[in-house]
């Protein structure tokens, strides 16, 4: 919410009135300088909504306060008014925290619904960062949010196939159920997510491939030469279940200079619905973003969400780190997933991460079944992975094998 500086106001005092965290209130206000504010200027109060009340006859701001249960420091920093002057009839707004779900997880996303949904988060908890880091071939934008202060980076990513969409569903209702957590005080499994905020920032891409997606979710695109195209790789068919790749036909997850001419060679040899790594590699926006954004935050850890099989790929080539099987035999046990070290793949986004950084990287497959998956399957899918997340975050902090 907005907020408008009253005399005597200070970041810390406001900290105190509304019982957020000094350095989410400071993260939420970038461009503020914390020693200098000026009274009538406007900050964001993250964690609340604000509501209008209109006074009634016999109304005192002490009345409101109990009968609304909001405390009354809380209404007179809101209100830059005269208590004592309250006049029937006058509005006053009402601060009131947010304990309940903002979005709603009911269908698929296409990337115009990602967009609101991030925005929306991003109004509501302005200390989280949100930017565009690259475009599609269609010139979609491909967006990042963080969260967190922490020294320790950790990435997750999802919607690399277009037929894998449900991989944005589970990422997105973990982002609101981490920012929910934070502002009711109510635990995730017993974990207190503010213990993770001050230790680790978190990345995520919930939609690497938003022109995939959007042909999957929403059908053919307007774009008549587009059309044509995907037409044409699809052999007139308009049934796209099948699709794996970009909107011209290139599969991302192949795309990734980790011995790409072995997939190059045996891999399909033209754009097609799934399989073709294309003329080179990173020869697609959508992969060539992601490894931009890996070379500029320099991961300490990336997980790439996929579906179907109840797996976890972890290592690539023999140079995953040591601790990469500790990481995923935890990852296992809490989701019930099955490890697996190696497979005759490469060129994926995991399989260039651990060769060029040597660092853990992880293709988690969601649920079983045929791609994509029915979205019935999202609330069992999404408690399967809700374990590996919290292990993701919790994994350097003392305790983190008493996660369920």
């Amino acid at each position: 919410m907005d907020l408008v500086i009253q005399p005597g106001m200070t970041y810390y005092r406001i900290s105190s009135i509304f019982n957020v965290p000094l350095q989410q209130l400071l993260n939420a206000n970038p461009y503020t300088n914390p020693s200098m504010l000026r009274i009538g200027q406007v900050i964001k109060v993250p964690y609340y909504q604000t509501h209008s009340y209109k006074i009634q006859s016999g109304d005192t701001l002490w009345s409101v306060s109990q009968n609304n249960q909001i405390p009354l420091d809380q209404i007179l920093a809101t209100n830059p008014i005269d208590p004592y002057q309250l006049r029937v009839g006058d509005t006053i707004t009402l601060p009131v925290r947010i304990n309940n779900d903002i979005l709603n997880f009911d269908q698929l996303y296409t990337s115009e619904r990602l967009e609101d949904d991030l925005f929306t988060l991003v109004n509501q908890y302005p200390f989280i960062s949100l930017r565009e880091i690259g475009r599609s071939v269609q010139n979609k934008p491909i967006y990042e949010v963080s969260i967190g202060e922490g020294d320790k980076h950790v990435h997750i990513n999802g919607s690399f196939h277009a037929n894998e969409s449900i991989t944005t569903s589970v990422i997105m209702r973990f982002l609101h159920d981490y920012l929910l957590s934070l502002s009711s005080g109510e635990p995730i499994r017993d974990v207190n997510m503010n213990a993770f905020y001050d230790q680790i920032t978190l990345s995520l891409v919930p939609m690497v491939n938003p022109d995939g997606v959007d042909l999957i979710n929403q059908g053919l695109p307007d774009d008549e030469a587009i059309r044509d195209l995907v037409l044409s790789i699809n052999n007139q068919s308009t049934n796209f279940n099948n699709w794996k790749a970009n909107i011209r036909g290139v599969d991302l997850n192949n795309q990734y200079p980790a011995n790409w001419e072995i997939e190059s060679n045996r891999k399909r040899q033209q754009p097609s619905p799934r399989n073709y790594p294309g003329p080179y590699p990173l020869s697609e926006p959508e992969a060539k973003t992601m490894a931009n954004l890996v070379e500029e935050k320099g991961f300490d850890r990336v997980l790439a969400l996929h579906t179907q099989g109840e797996v976890i790929y972890w290592g690539y080539e023999g140079l995953e780190p040591r601790e990469a099987q500790t990481i995923v035999n935890e990852y296992g046990r809490v989701s019930g997933y099955i490890p697996i070290r190696y497979v005759d793949s490469h060129a994926g986004f995991k399989d260039w991460y651990i060769q060029e950084y040597r660092r853990p990287g992880y293709t988690v497959e969601l649920g079983r079944g045929t791609n994509p998956l029915p979205f019935s399957q999202f609330d069992e899918i999404y408690e399967e992975t809700l374990g590996i997340f919290l292990v993701n975050l919790f994994f350097e902090k003392r305790g983190w094998d008493r996660i369920k």
